[in-house]
């Protein structure tokens, strides 16, 4: 593995800070994520932030075939020339802005779920969590990267501070795990914290169902929108278009003290909630 600042240096190129680029400069740390992973020959890999490719270049070794997306056109023709030296024949580049890809329909034209890696910029990985979650029943795991205070808000408990919106949707859809902490000086850039690999496994949800997984992820970033007041009054001034009286109503109906805050509530009293917020909903646009 080429050092990326080597790498970077002898094509004029510096890293994008706006692209939140911290390039991985350890070979020995992405073999193991992909051991740590369970990459296997079975898997049809979908990279996410494919950079200088630390992680393409192995995984072409790993897996049965890779789809790696990066969006910073500079490095494109970087990174065709380090697969082409490795003769990784099993993967397709696409220069694209992750937030835009179809990935439901990536899986369909593959004929198969995706295994997704992918080492997130800081900025944006909020946003493409929320993405893998809407698009969970195309992909069977997520091997992920996060700088080291996300890591801890995806895998808080309730009742903590840093338990949010985020946490509670995964703990619905999938089961998650702690894998390794990167420390800082693995990447070049440096960046100012550490990081830490985190597996969301798709294939194993919360046994909590609800008929609307949709209407639930409104209900929870509802509660979450403004998480210093009480579950009634952030419901009820929120985008769900219920008044006091059907949401204090409800929290009665699923045994949760109307006082409380979003933070406290598990991923099951949630989906209680949730269900009964939507039949009350629905019986209100019938009698409408």
């Amino acid at each position: 593995m080429t050092s990326p600042k080597t790498l970077l240096t002898a094509w004029d190129m510096l890293p994008k800070k706006q692209l939140g680029q911290n390039f991985l400069a350890d070979p020995g740390t992405a073999r193991m994520i992909l051991s740590r992973g369970g990459v296997g020959p079975e898997d049809t890999v979908f990279e996410i932030g494919a950079g200088l490719g630390a992680l393409t270049v192995p995984l072409s070794t790993s897996a049965k075939r890779v789809i790696a997306v990066e969006k910073d056109d500079r490095l494109v023709g970087l990174l065709e020339t380090e697969l082409a030296l490795h003769k990784a024949k099993n993967v397709t580049l696409l220069n694209q802005d992750i937030l835009s890809v179809d990935i439901p329909a990536i899986a369909t034209r593959e004929e198969t779920r995706l295994l997704v890696i992918g080492n997130l910029p800081y900025n944006i990985s909020s946003q493409i969590l929320v993405k893998l979650i809407e698009a969970r029943q195309s992909l069977t795991r997520c091997i992920l990267m996060f700088q080291k205070e996300l890591a801890a808000r995806l895998t808080a408990s309730a009742g903590t501070k840093d338990y949010g919106r985020l946490t509670v949707m995964l703990r619905y859809c999938s089961e998650i795990r702690r894998i390794a902490v990167v420390p800082s000086h693995l990447f070049y850039p440096k960046p100012k914290i550490d990081s830490e690999i985190i597996e969301i496994d798709f294939s194993k949800p919360s046994p909590y169902e609800t008929a609307d997984a949709s209407f639930l992820f409104r209900v929870i970033k509802a509660a979450f929108s403004k998480r210093r007041k009480t579950l009634k009054n952030a419901l009820s001034t929120s985008e769900l278009g219920m008044g006091p009286e059907p949401v204090s109503s409800a929290l009665a109906s699923a045994g949760i003290d109307p006082v409380r805050r979003a933070e406290t509530l598990s991923v099951e009293e949630f989906v209680n909630l949730a269900e009964t917020l939507r039949q009350r909903s629905e019986v209100g646009i019938e009698n409408h």
